[in-house]
């Protein structure tokens, strides 16, 4: 595609939207043409601020746009993610990328025979690529995750294990290359009906264990990531942008007994992170090359995530089973 400006859409003009329509209002090379929300008043009191059309019915950008990004609740992300693909739509549409692994192939198919972009919105990645920690991980043996929020009622039409937990199986994922082979997984519903706080391990092929924690009826914020490698450990501070590395090498000896030990302190450069992603989307439509998210991605975290809910649904029920008994 060449590089005339591209027009644009947002789907949704809820809390999340509104930061999308921000994005490609102020981004070059595109152009935000309309916000569309069933809400209408929403859509106006958006589209308003950056001279955009305001429509109820997402169909009406048919002909009118050339990509847009879907920002509404997961339950709706397949039919609109398919009607917009089958239209000829790039499309980035915010996690997961549906709500089964049969929707998931369907959008996958789709922008494959539409040649079009499928990009699903795991916004952590465009952060560590900030951070640029990829090049100090490389194959994990084991992966702490720990993920906890206070509560919010966005995002509780699902459970924290996709509304939260996603995050981090898609980060731990992106790092191990592997299949999951087994799950186990732990939580329960505190104020919503479905899982606010759960824990779950993975196990991958090749030997490697996750061990990923997430609540969002915490006290505070935090989101800390540990990678232990053969002879190197680096830890992630998402919350305050922050990574420590250490490697086995020619440094200083911490404790007694230990080889010498290299540390590396980063801190993570000045960005913003959806602005970097819709960038990312809009570039891999202009030079045909795949996003930094894959459709394909956003299936392998669903699919984990599928199994860490099954897992921690089985377990609750042996639970209650026992708690009977």
């Amino acid at each position: 595609m060449n590089a005339a400006e591209l027009r644009t859409a947002v789907i949704g003009s809820g809390h999340f939207g509104r930061f999308h329509a921000e994005k490609y209002a102020r981004l070059r090379g595109c152009r935000l043409v309309a916000v569309v929300d069933h809400d209408l008043s929403r859509a106006e009191a958006t589209a308003r601020q950056h001279g955009a059309l305001a429509l109820a019915d997402y169909r009406q950008l048919f002909g009118r746009v050339d990509a847009v990004s879907i920002v509404v609740p997961t339950q709706a992300h397949y039919e609109i993610a398919r009607d917009c693909l089958e239209a000829d739509l790039h499309v980035l549409v915010e996690k997961p990328i549906a709500e089964t692994l049969e929707q998931a192939d369907r959008l996958i198919q789709l922008a494959a025979e539409r040649r079009r972009v499928l990009q699903i919105g795991h916004l952590q990645r465009f952060f560590l690529e900030r951070l640029d920690a990829g090049g100090l991980i490389r194959d994990p043996l084991y992966i702490e995750s720990y993920r906890i929020a206070p509560y919010k009622q966005r995002g509780t039409d699902v459970g924290v294990t996709l509304d939260l937990m996603i995050h981090d199986i898609d980060l731990v994922l992106s790092f191990v290359r592997e299949p999951v082979v087994s799950v186990d997984a732990v939580g329960a519903p505190v104020v919503s009906a479905e899982e606010d706080v759960a824990n779950s391990r993975l196990h991958f092929a090749n030997g490697c264990v996750a061990n990923i924690t997430a609540s969002r009826v915490s006290l505070k914020t935090e989101r800390k990531l540990r990678i232990f490698q053969r002879e190197s450990y680096v830890s992630i501070d998402l919350e305050e942008g922050k990574l420590v590395a250490m490697r086995k090498g020619t440094g200083r000896s911490w404790f007694p007994g230990l080889p010498p030990i290299d540390r590396e302190e980063r801190s993570v450069k000045p960005g913003d992170d959806l602005a970097a992603e819709i960038a990312s989307f809009l570039d891999a439509i202009r030079s045909g090359k795949p996003p930094l998210v894959t459709g394909e991605d956003g299936r392998r975290a669903l699919a984990a995530a599928m199994m860490i809910t099954e897992s921690l649904r089985q377990n609750l029920a042996l639970a209650a089973g026992i708690g009977r008994s």
